[in-house]
């Protein structure tokens, strides 16, 4: 593992997406989820995921320079098209669309469809948290869990998200997949060669592995049994039905070289202003309230979900982003590519 600066990895994921004709203001949202997430620990969804990116995009997989459109069903409703674009770019506007709403109507119901990826949903909650609002997020994925009692692949990896705005503090973010792990953590593991635990995931037989390319042909394992798989299922309702998206059975994976139609992901935004509720029901001081009686419990080193990732990213920002040879190996071929010189390693 060798470690880089984080600002130097923000601009080159930034010079990779504008020469791949990505506007600037869209590259700069990409760059600023891939990065957060590195920093935050959460590297199966940071700069790992750029060479694949970049790979549909020179391919016209994924669309540079996305149309979106939206179609307002009430004053705080609306459906997106996302035209196939980045999917971090896509909800990216569609938050900002949101957050407007929000503040005008109390809340917003976003549904988007004709999507891809989207990164990190936290990355989005640390957004609006910013703008006072509690959001809540979800998206679905291409098939890689079973329904439960199913022995095949059907649900994506269907992640949900909240998070609640704390003035002058890390807001609460809870970030969880609805199998046991996320996804990328296996991509990650096969592209470092690591064995996985056994309890992540079965081989296309039906069988427990330890070994990434089986899991990859099989399927994850829910969390927490058939409560994760029902969560899930609620998902793949509020990003299909409501938005227009295929279900996860349907969405065509990017990792995949031996296909050429759009992915048509969908995710599901709402978002609640909380000003609303500061001078009636003391939102804040309720919350402080409740997070201080929590941490109080006995116990050792109580944190709630954000507290952890919050420390990581000071950590890194200052120690620099370790990346394993094999994500170098694809970082630099991409840079070779491009004509794109590759950020010093940190001490070298």
């Amino acid at each position: 593992m060798k470690l880089y600066n984080w600002k130097d990895l923000h601009n080159f994921i930034m010079k990779i997406l504008i020469k791949l004709k990505v506007p600037t203001e869209e590259a700069e949202v990409v760059a600023e989820s891939l990065v957060r997430a590195d920093l935050e620990g959460v590297s199966s969804h940071g700069i790992s995921r750029l060479s694949v990116y970049s790979k549909r995009l020179l391919d016209k997989r994924i669309n540079n320079k996305p149309n979106i459109k939206y179609r307002m069903l009430s004053p705080a409703i609306s459906i997106i098209d996302g035209d196939n674009g980045l999917g971090m770019v896509v909800t990216h506007k569609a938050l900002r669309e949101g957050i407007e709403m929000a503040a005008d109507y109390g809340m917003a119901i976003l549904g988007i469809h004709s999507s891809n990826h989207f990164g990190t949903a936290s990355y989005f909650c640390q957004l609006a948290s910013e703008e006072d609002m509690i959001l809540m997020a979800c998206t679905n994925s291409p098939s890689a869990m079973a329904p439960w009692g199913g022995d095949s692949a059907f649900f994506g990896t269907n992640p949900i998200a909240f998070s609640f705005p704390l003035k002058n503090q890390t807001p609460v973010i809870i970030d969880l997949s609805t199998t046991t792990v996320a996804r990328g953590k296996i991509i990650l593991a096969k592209k470092e060669g690591k064995a996985i635990p056994d309890n992540w995931a079965i081989d296309n037989l039906g069988n427990n592995t330890e070994n990434p390319n089986d899991a990859l042909k099989g399927s994850l394992l829910p969390m927490g049994g058939a409560k994760g798989a029902a969560l899930a299922l609620a998902v793949e309702i509020l990003t299909t039905t409501l938005t227009g998206a295929s279900i996860s059975k349907e969405v065509k994976n990017i990792y995949n070289n031996n296909i050429s139609e759009k992915a048509n992901v969908g995710h599901f935004l709402i978002l609640i202003n909380t000003r609303l509720f500061k001078n009636i029901l003391n939102y804040e001081e309720q919350l402080t309230y409740l997070l201080k009686t929590m941490k109080d419990t006995q116990g050792n080193d109580i944190r709630y979900p954000g507290e952890r990732k919050e420390s990581e990213r000071l950590i890194r920002e200052k120690e620099g982003i370790r990346l394993s040879e094999d994500v170098l190996i694809e970082l630099k071929n991409l840079a070779r590519k491009l004509n794109i010189s590759f950020p010093k390693e940190i001490n070298s």
